[in-house]
């Protein structure tokens, strides 16, 4: 049987250089023997100290006596670091099964039996297909790099046909004009993020959102970290009612308006009687009402424990999601802090969001607060409405980085109203705002037009 190992390590040499190596990501593990291992690593240790020069093959022959360099090797250097990974993913997975043993002959790790045996059958199955999944990631075989212009011509026009069937990736109008004007609404695939001061009205503002894109036929999953399921479903009730027109109007300070269900009521189940009965129709038909869906994670459900982003992502599978919102950001199980510095661990988190909103071709929002600073008041004692600033994004600077739209929020439910404004956006916008009306007992959440003057008038101070 050919030694693929040796092989490998004497095309290196003989070439000269550790280039190909690296774009082929080698590494330790990948070799089949202590011996190719560690001269594996002083050619790499080699290469990065002068400047990706491979050793004589005579020094390490005299350092390495057991090593058998085999002289004027020609097959394809890809050819032999697929099969070097193909044989390496094969002991892994060997390895697995068996448990590793150390220098004594003792596992160090539990073998496949022992796991099945300790755990319950879906988390023993996860625990094995995710070490499966980690042999597959570290003994793939990178064939090429990117998309070359050049070369990829095929792959860049199929995508292009793709993106015009609106199977690549797709653009939502959001419940807002302004956003959609400025710029163009929410396109899959990227991270926006929602902020403003404690209780300012910064979820249920991207919840109307979340309704509305349902209503475009997306799937929603939200991830609702410090809310219990049936509050959330309440005021998705109350909210999308409202939109579709379903219940009733109201005379609101002399205008009359649409409704949706009182959201005090069906909170303490106290509707009246034909209100009730509205509601039991209203589910009864929420199939045929609504073109998306919307899968809620509540914070009292019994089997949300695990909130890592590697849970996130199997729930996005799971509900096959156009649409993820995390409320909040900081309330995630963080990815752990490697680079050792302070609120590294949050700032890793929003990066591995940002991928994960690229890899699902998703739209992610995650809501977070801003930092608190003293308020203003108006000549008749109501509160100034202000939308915070980029640097007041709390929790983590990261967000603000890696967000492709960051949306400012202040509300105040007591004089009906709000302001909604864009902080940063990579298709511009950054600067814009907009009021809205805000009284959310009622499923009135949208923007303030022209024409909505009067009407606003009449509830301000409601």
């Amino acid at each position: 049987m050919a030694n693929h190992g040796e092989q490998l390590l004497s095309r290196i040499l003989d070439d000269g250089e550790t280039l190909l190596a690296r774009q082929y990501d080698l590494k330790e593990s990948d070799f089949a023997t202590e011996t190719e291992r560690e001269v594996y690593t002083f050619i790499e240790s080699y290469g990065q100290r002068y400047g990706g020069k491979a050793p004589d093959y005579r020094t390490v022959v005299e350092k390495f006596p057991d090593f058998y360099y085999r002289e004027g090797v020609v097959d394809d250097f890809g050819y032999l670091a697929k099969e070097v990974k193909s044989q390496a993913a094969k002991r892994q997975v060997v390895e697995m099964f068996a448990g590793v043993p150390d220098s004594s002959g003792k596992p160090t790790k539990q073998t496949v039996e022992q796991v099945i045996n300790e755990f319950d059958g879906i988390s023993a199955i996860e625990t094995l297909i995710s070490e499966l999944e980690s042999i597959k990631i570290r003994t793939s075989v990178r064939n090429s790099v990117g998309t070359d212009i050049k070369k990829d011509a095929v792959k860049i026009k199929e995508e292009y046909l793709r993106r015009q069937r609106g199977e690549s990736f797709r653009i939502y109008d959001s419940l807002f004009a302004f956003i959609n004007r400025t710029v163009g609404g929410y396109v899959s695939s990227n991270l926006y993020v929602t902020y403003g001061k404690s209780g300012r009205g910064k979820s249920a503002i991207t919840l109307a959102e979340s309704i509305n894109l349902a209503m475009q036929g997306a799937n929603v999953l939200i991830w609702a970290m410090e809310m219990g399921w049936y509050e959330l479903m309440v005021r998705i009730f109350t909210y999308y009612s409202r939109m579709i027109g379903e219940v009733a109007e109201a005379t609101i300070n002399g205008v009359n308006m649409d409704i949706g269900f009182d959201s005090a009521d069906l909170r303490r189940g106290e509707l009246s009687e034909d209100f009730e009965e509205k509601f039991f129709e209203f589910l009864a038909k929420i199939n045929e009402l609504l073109p998306g869906n919307i899968n809620v994670r509540g914070v009292d459900d019994d089997d949300f424990d695990d909130r890592s982003l590697k849970a996130l992502e199997s729930d996005i599978i799971a509900t096959e999601a156009d649409i993820v919102v995390v409320d909040p950001f900081y309330y995630l199980d963080y990815e752990r802090n490697t680079s050792k510095t302070t609120g590294g661990d949050a700032a890793n988190t929003s990066k591995k969001l940002r991928r994960l909103a690229g890899k699902t071709h998703t739209v992610i929002f995650a809501i977070t607060q801003a930092d608190e600073e003293d308020e203003q008041k108006e000549d008749d004692g109501s509160r100034e409405l202000k939308i915070p600033q980029r640097k007041d994004v709390k929790k983590t600077k990261q967000l603000l980085e890696d967000a492709y739209l960051l949306i400012g929020v202040d509300t105040d439910y007591k004089q009906g109203r709000g302001l909604i404004g864009l902080n940063k956006g990579r298709d511009g916008g950054e600067g814009e705002e907009a009021e809205i009306i805000y009284l959310p007992q009622f499923g009135i959440i949208e923007e303030l037009s022209i024409k909505d003057a009067e009407l606003f008038d009449a509830i301000e101070g409601f």
